[in-house]
């Protein structure tokens, strides 16, 4: 029988850390789909094109990010000698700022949110590259 996360010989923040990133990886690509489908759906007749663009931007890159979550949380699992966490707090804080302010965009029309989508990719970029510096060191 698999041993489960509790029955393992990791430390218990490790743990905590894998957990977290799986989970918060998980609920963002739930999110994604929910989101998505909602702007399909709801939103159809509500957005205009550009909006609907904005919408189906801030849908795809918080799941392409929810699925990075997922992977630093089983890297973590996998190399427990490294530390991914400063990847998988780039990724959501990425998805917060820059999925976040364009589905606000998207609906509202508030244009000043648009200077805080940069700072989402931003973070996006930062995470990706300390996966990278990490996995580098496997």
């Amino acid at each position: 029988m698999p041993r489960t996360f509790s029955q393992h010989k990791y430390k218990k923040g490790i743990i905590a850390m894998i957990k977290f990133w799986l989970i918060s990886g998980a609920a963002f690509a739930l999110l994604s789909v929910a989101l998505g489908a909602f702007g399909a759906h709801a939103l159809k007749n509500v957005l205009d094109a550009y909006s609907k663009a904005i919408y189906e931007t801030a849908v795809q890159y918080q799941m392409f990010h929810a699925l990075a979550l997922l992977a630093v949380g089983i890297l973590q699992h996998i190399f427990r000698q490294l530390d991914f966490s400063w990847s998988g707090y780039a990724f959501f804080i990425g998805i917060l700022l820059f999925s976040g302010s364009l589905y606000i965009l998207a609906v509202s029309g508030i244009r000043w949110l648009g200077a805080i989508t940069p700072l989402g990719g931003v973070a996006f970029i930062l995470g990706w590259a300390m996966l990278i510096w990490k996995l580098l060191k496997v």
